[in-house]
């Protein structure tokens, strides 16, 4: 019971360390966009964010289908969880573009060149979108605890 407890708990821990970082991040973009931003700081809300992501992603994983929850069927048969799944591949698909420029930025860092920052608002922009998206995440997973069902 006590490692149900725990996945629990990690999952929503990571949910407010996303929801923080990946704020955190956008603010950073919009910053940098302005000419008065770090890069650093951009880059180490990204690490957060990317480290929230996998915790989400394996606590979320192991509590729907390693038998901790209420079971693979249950999650699978549950509209609240294709909505939160749907809302996750929507948050994958935005963050490709930033994941790639932002890899770049860390190369181009590491050999000491320049690197464009041109599309940091734009970036900012799905960062504050992406936070949103958790925000929806977390009414789903909401209504599948209270067993909320539609029909």
């Amino acid at each position: 019971m006590l490692v149900h407890w725990f996945l629990a708990a990690v999952h929503l821990l990571a949910f407010a360390l996303g929801f923080w970082a990946v704020l955190t991040r956008g603010t950073a973009f919009s910053r940098l966009a302005a000419g008065g931003g770090d890069v650093g700081r951009v880059l180490l809300a990204d690490n957060l964010w990317g480290i929230s992501a996998l915790v989400l992603l394996m606590s979320g994983g192991m509590r729907a289908f390693g038998g901790y929850e209420k079971g693979a069927d249950y999650y699978l048969h549950q509209p609240l969880f294709h909505v939160k799944m749907t809302l996750l591949v929507l948050i994958l698909v935005l963050e490709l573009a930033p994941m790639i420029t932002l890899i770049k930025w860390r190369m181009a860092r590491g050999r000491g060149t320049s690197f464009d920052s041109g599309r940091a608002k734009v970036f900012a922009r799905i960062s504050h979108a992406e936070a949103l998206l958790l925000v929806l995440m977390v009414m789903a997973a909401t209504g599948m605890a209270r067993g909320v069902t539609f029909g």
